[in-house]
């Protein structure tokens, strides 16, 4: 790899690293909103007649699917290619990422991409299994933050650069 491409593809991970600052940030603040008690299959079903808590929900599913696929499919593939490293299958990449530190396990993560799956598809089929699959979303999204302020922090020290985003809280 050349420097020259070495210092794009640094920059296309620093701008990387900031969408999925606001990601995260945006997502905290609906998951914030959203679970103010643990949700159940008759929370589940008066969505029906609640247009406010539908919308919410709506944001919430839509932005943990987004920054999960982002860290997942962009971030984690950029911040190996800033280092000079070869990227592969998106399990080789989990893997590295892994073995960096970065990812408590792939394991976590696949559970968190598979339940992403399964909040998108599975919406309205079976009220109680929604619920139980939306809680879990609920205690999955501190993984998404801990995996991006590990990247971040990751790249901030191999990597030189103007500007760093914040890392979530």
């Amino acid at each position: 790899m050349t420097v020259d491409t070495l210092k794009i593809e640094s920059t296309r991970l620093l701008s990387l690293l900031k969408i999925v600052r606001r990601e995260g940030a945006l997502l905290q603040k609906t998951d914030t909103r959203l679970f103010t008690m643990e949700l159940d299959a008759a929370w589940v079903e008066r969505l029906e007649n609640d247009d406010d808590l539908a919308e919410r929900l709506d944001a919430f599913v839509s932005r943990f699917g987004r920054m999960q696929d982002t860290v997942g499919d962009k971030l984690i593939p950029a911040l190996l290619r800033s280092m000079a490293e070869k990227t592969g299958s998106a399990l080789d990449n989990l893997n590295r990422a892994e073995k960096l530190g970065l990812l408590p396990s792939v394991e976590h993560w696949l559970n968190a991409r598979n339940l992403r799956n399964k909040l998108i598809h599975e919406y309205v089929s079976d009220p109680e299994e929604f619920a139980a699959a939306l809680n879990k979303a609920h205690a999955t999204v501190s993984l998404l933050v801990t995996v991006y302020n590990s990247i971040n922090r990751y790249a901030r020290s191999r990597i030189p650069a103007a500007e760093w985003p914040e890392l979530l809280p």
